[in-house]
């Protein structure tokens, strides 16, 4: 499993297609959803928010919760 770029917590599939989505879709190196939001100034609500969305648009980075 990978681990965040910045503070090497074990990332999941959600914090993988974050990553992706808001900072490069062909990264190879990731970050977990705080750092994310700490990164990028809004709170780890507003990430999951936009993951919602993201999910309802069909992005294939989320699929859908089962």
């Amino acid at each position: 499993m990978s681990r965040c770029k910045n503070c090497g917590k074990e990332l999941n599939t959600v914090d993988i297609g974050l990553t992706k989505k808001l900072i490069n879709r062909g990264a190879t190196e990731f970050y977990c959803k705080k750092c994310l939001a700490a990164k990028f100034n809004v709170t780890e609500e507003l990430l999951d928010e936009k993951v919602r969305q993201f999910r309802a648009a069909g992005c294939m980075l989320f699929p859908p919760l089962e």
